[in-house]
Order: structure tokens, then sequence, then C-alpha cells
């Protein structure tokens, strides 16, 4: 059926082309559009014919493709990255076809003009249909580091030709896709027109073209919107290998260019790395689980830096401190927090998988490397397994920031974001929506707490609010309820305070709450007003707070805490006991000793433990300070110290090869060997 439309729309296109090449009066702006249409929905028909070879030939490897996700949201899917692998494939075209000079228009540069489209669609089809066969060896659309992966082998002749032969009806199919290429390709009809008709319908052609190919590379309009990667294909699926028949293997490749894959250093031995670290965690002994709701707040630039309670250190240096957040602090006294905590990244898009998963960032965030297509853990898969339901939330249009995708990815059952909320027959655009990112956080969170209520427990669910964010506005009815501090983030930091007060007051008579543990922490740091915070440790200072109504578990701990021990802890405070993935630390029941902190800050590795905080570029450590004596990092203690940096190094580099080796190798998950 596919192939009769593109043939019925080519012969159309063909028919209207044959009668403007008799009409004497040809129209500019039907030879421009026309052609350059026909040659775009072919390019577009070549890309679906591929998905389809691929799908059909691998048809094994996603036996519940359609039973387990909708049609609909496959083709959705492929809609999306189609489009946008058009965008990166006729670029070129794009340009040399609509360019407004008249020294172009002859039949020589129109002939190169037609080859270029040919050369990089017909490169297309070769890609996805090379990858029709790879992807049985892999798993995963090939991304640009194949280039890197077999850049020393001498024998990719011998294999691909051996390819080619024992898969010669995908070898035919490419030659009659660029066959059709040739056939179908549509030339403008040759003119003449009058200078001003030239130039005026090729310049406006070609200014309302630029912005709608970078809109399609990037995947949508919007502030919003970030330029998708390949972790966004799990968004249409429901598990990790089925974005295969979502991706095309031009975008994977093109989208990956010049991304820093992950590489494992060797620095250790395999049997001398676990002796050092490990992320394996293993069972408390002795461990009983129990089925406590967990609720998780990844508030938005919510920064250690803004909370009253967590800056006496701050204090010392700049008496005139000032807080924001009265009600956090509230919580705070009855709840179990830490002076010392620490956010893993400094993108929203690393928050998730530090939180949620326990995976740092380490120098590409984790949701734009091929990496995000591995199978992966987290809370929600974990606690799924006991039979939890598990939900995320988040207040902006569906699919914002790669959320959605990458809650699909770490087991989340369902997604509530924008279009969820719009349903609610009380929802009011002009009030409810902050006219920029998202719902205001007060009535989301309201919203959130309403659905908690009608989920059956036990549930595991995590929030990412919205509202402290740039352009940091209030809604109306707010407008000087709150200090406007130094900074404009101060106020939007008082108004999320004022939505966590509303939701707690709520939550406190829903009767799940009561056996519910709350976490609160922030995706990263934002405006910084204080020195102690502008340091390259400061600028990663986040609240980690874990909250149980009854009262279990509390005080201000002086352990470092970072994002990714909130789900070893959480692990460890509910008696979990099956053995998982984490590069964080139970803080629980780990020793104050032994805690530390990581983060990546522009190619440097850092590393928090003790007293002391270390900087290593890879290959060797470039600063060592005591923090606790010298916080603002002024005296480098390199070279006095040759012993303790020695054995932080060691220690740092044996996370860095953990966490490189299992990106490499697909092993974030617990196998039997480590069980």
């Amino acid at each position: 059926m596919l192939f009769l439309c593109v043939v019925a729309n080519n012969v159309s296109l063909r028919i209207l082309n044959d009668n403007l090449m008799n009409n004497r009066k040809r129209n500019s702006v039907v030879n421009t559009l026309y052609p350059l249409l026909s040659n775009i929905l072919l390019s577009y028909a070549l890309l679906v014919i591929c998905q389809v070879v691929f799908v059909a030939v691998n048809f094994s490897m996603f036996p519940q493709l359609f039973a387990n996700n909708s049609l609909l949201s496959i083709i959705t899917g492929n809609l999306r990255f189609d489009t946008s692998a058009v965008g990166y494939l006729n670029a070129l075209y794009f340009l040399l076809f609509l360019f407004p000079l008249h020294f172009k228009e002859t039949k020589g540069f129109a002939r190169f003009t037609k080859w270029v489209f040919i050369f990089f669609n017909g490169l297309g089809v070769v890609m996805n249909l090379m990858d029709t066969v790879y992807f049985q060896y892999t798993s995963r659309r090939t991304t640009a580091t194949v280039f890197s992966e077999f850049k020393h082998e001498d024998n990719l002749a011998k294999i691909v030709g051996y390819e080619l032969l024992h898969h010669w009806y995908l070898t035919l199919i490419a030659v009659g896709l660029i066959y059709l290429l040739i056939r179908w390709y549509r030339q403008p009809v040759e003119a003449h027109y009058k200078w001003w008709n030239y130039y005026s319908v090729r310049t406006l052609t070609l200014l309302a073209v630029i912005p709608c190919t970078v809109f399609a590379i990037r995947g949508g309009v919007g502030t919003a919107i970030r330029p998708i990667t390949i972790s966004n294909a799990n968004r249409y699926v429901n598990n990790p290998l089925a974005t295969a028949a979502i991706l095309n293997t031009p975008f994977s490749v093109f989208r990956t260019i010049g991304k820093k894959p992950f590489v494992n250093p060797h620095y250790f031995s395999e049997k001398e790395l676990p002796t050092i670290y490990t992320p394996v965690h293993q069972p408390v002994k002795n461990a009983t689980f129990r089925k406590k709701n967990v609720v998780v707040f990844i508030l938005e630039s919510f920064g250690r830096e803004y909370i009253g309670s967590l800056n006496s250190e701050t204090r010392r240096y700049s008496p005139n401190y000032r807080g924001y957040t009265p009600f956090t602090d509230s919580l705070i006294a009855k709840s179990l927090s830490f002076k010392h905590a620490y956010a893993n990244g400094r993108k929203s898009i690393d928050a998730m998988p530090s939180i949620l998963s326990s995976i740092p960032m380490f120098v590409e965030p984790f949701f734009v490397t091929p990496a995000s297509l591995n199978n992966v853990g987290g809370i929600a898969r974990l606690l799924g397994r006991k039979d939890y339901y598990t939900a995320f939330f988040h207040g902006a249009p569906n699919g914002s920031m790669g959320f959605q995708a990458f809650s699909n990815t770490t087991g989340f059952k369902d997604y509530y974001g924008l279009s969820e909320y719009e349903k609610l027959p009380t929802y009011n655009k002009e009030k409810d929506f902050d006219g920029t990112w998202a719902i205001w956080d007060e009535e989301f969170f309201q919203f959130f707490c309403d659905k908690m209520s009608s989920f059956k427990p036990p549930f595991m669910t995590a929030l990412f609010s919205a509202s402290s964010h740039h352009p940091f506005v209030l809604p109306e009815r707010y407008k000087g309820a709150f200090p406007a501090g130094d900074l404009p983030i101060h106020q939007c930091i008082g108004y999320t305070d004022h939505a966590l007060k509303k939701f707690f007051e709520k939550a406190s008579h829903q009767p799940w709450f009561k056996n519910t543990i709350f976490v609160l922490t922030s995706d990263h740091v934002n405006q910084i007003k204080y020195p102690l915070y502008a340091t390259d440790y400061g600028r990663f200072a986040a609240p980690v707070i874990f909250y149980d109504p009854s009262g279990e578990i509390k005080g201000m701990s002086d352990q470092i805490a970072q994002q990714i021990d909130i789900m070893p802890t959480i692990m460890g405070y509910l008696g979990y006991d099956k053995p998982y993935i984490s590069f964080g630390c139970d803080l629980l029941h780990t020793p104050k000793e032994k805690t530390f902190a990581v983060s990546y800050l522009n190619g440097i590795y850092q590393y928090t433990k003790g007293d002391y905080f270390l900087q290593f570029d890879g290959k060797h450590t470039v600063a060592l300070y005591d923090k606790i004596k010298d916080p603002f990092l002024k005296k480098n203690l390199l070279e006095m110290q040759p012993k303790r940096v020695k054995w932080m190094e060691r220690e740092l580099k044996a996370i860095i090869q953990q966490y490189m080796a299992r990106m490499v190798n697909n092993d974030l998950m617990v196998t039997k060997n480590e069980k």
C-alpha cells in the first residue's frame, strides 16, 4: 500500500511537471515548490520503506512490539525521527536548490544538485539496510561510535562482502530504492524569470525552509523542546529494545557525531577493580522488606543555598545570610537531612538518572549518549518487582526534556504531564499554566496529591517541579507575597516552598500518608549569591531530605550525601532483598567515613570524601583541597599530601572505570555472576 501511494504521488507530480513544461508562462512559485515538496516526500517514503524492512526482518526480536505498544505511538515516533533524519540528509540539498543566484540555473549545476540529493538519501538507505543486519548482533541502532569501534579492523571489506551475499535480498532492495531516487527525482522546469520574480520567490522560500529544517532536526518547536536524542525514542515504546523500531540509523549516527563516547580507561584489571569499588549492592543482612509508599520530589533549581536550616556554615562567612524556605525548614526539623549534600550534575536532564537510577553525569548527560538505550534499573523498576504501582509527574507538555522517555526506560508504569492535567474539568489555561513551561507548582502539586489518593498502595511516585525556573515569574495572585530577595529566583523558591506546604497539608489527611517516605531534592543549582556556593563543589550543593511521618528517621547528619545515594538509601530503608546496581551509598548503612560525592565539571572529575575535595582530569590529579579548613579552595594541597592524593585518586579511578565499563557493555543491571 505504501509503495502504491508513493507511485501515485510521483505519477501525479510527473504529470504536473509535464504540464508545466508545456506552459510558456511558467509560474516561479510552482516551479520552485512542487519539485522541492515532491523530493521531500520521496525522502520520507524511502525512510518509511527502510523502517518496514527493518522491523520485518527483525520481527522475532520484537515479539511484543504491537502487543505492548499502540500502533499510533509507533507511527508518531517514526514520523518524528524520520522528520529529523530528512532534515539532516537534505540540509545541503535545500541550500543548493534554493540559494538565489542566477549563475547556478544551468543544466550542470542542476545535475550536481540532483546527485547531492541522491547521494545523501542513498546513503541513508544504505545505512538503514546495513543496520537491519548489524542490529541482530548489537540489539541497538548504530551510532557515530561505530567509526571508532571499527577503525582498527582490517577485515571489514570481507565481512561486508559476506553479508551482502548472505542478505542478497537487502542488497536488491537497496539497489531498487536508489533506482527510485534517480528515477523519481523531480527537477524544476527550465525557465527564465524576471529577476525580481526569481530572487523574491527563491529568497522567501529559502528563509522559510531554513528554520523549518532546524526545527525538523531539533524535533520540535518551543522553549520546552530540547534537541531530540536517541533516548527520546523510549517515549514511544515500553522497553529499550523496541526503540530500534522507532529510530532510524541516519538520525542515530548524525545525532551522536561529536558526542564523546564512553571509553573504558582500564585503570585496573577486572580482578582488582571490584576490590576497590563496586556498584553492586547486596541486601542488608536479615532485612525484611516492608511495603511503604515512596514519593520523590525533584524540585527545579531548589539549591541548598536557599534553605535556611542547611546554611549554618554559610552564616559564618556571610552574617547577613537569608533563607527563603520556611516550610522546608520546618520539615527538615522532622526529617533526616545532610549538611554536605550534592547534586551529581548541572542540568535538569542529569537529575533523573542520578536521583531515580543512581547514575551520575560523567562526560555527557546520560540522556544524550548511546548508553541511554541500555537496560537501566532504578527505584521504579526495583519496586515494580515488588508489585508497586509507579508513576512519574511533570507539569510540562508531555515529552518535554525527555523525561517521559526516561521514565518509560526505568520502569515507571504511567506518566502524568500537561496532557493529563488538561483533562481535569477545572483546568483553566490562563490560571493554571505559567505561560512558558508548565502548570504552576501549587496546582500541579495538588493534582499530584489527588492522583496518589486514587492509587492502590503500595506505590512509588516521582514529581519534577517547574515553577522555580527562568523567567522566574509568579502567579498573578502571589505577586509580592514572597520575599523578593537579591536574585530573581528567590521569590520563586518561596512560591515552590509554599506549594510544598499546601501539598503536605492536604496529603497529611490522606490514608496513605503515614505509611509513606518522602524524599526532597533539587535537580541542580541555579542562581548563586553567596561565595561559598560559587566554588567548584559549591555549585553542586543540593538538599537531600528524607521525611517519614512516623519519625523513624530524622536528624542532621555530617555524612556526605549526593543524589545517587537516594536510590540505595530508599532500598536499604525498605529492606529490599535483592542485589542491584547503584553508584551511590546506602546512607543508613554506610559509615560516615565511607560516604562520598562525585561530579563532572568541564572535563574534570570531582571527588569529595571526608574533609577533602579532589579534582582529576582522567589521567592525573590536578588539585586537592581541604574543604573544611579551606572552603573557598584557595590552597592546592596536591604536592603536600601525596599519600592522600594517591588513595583518593585510586578510588575515583575505580568509580570511573566501573561506570565506563558498564556503560559500554550494557551492564547496568545485576548479572547472575554478581548475585
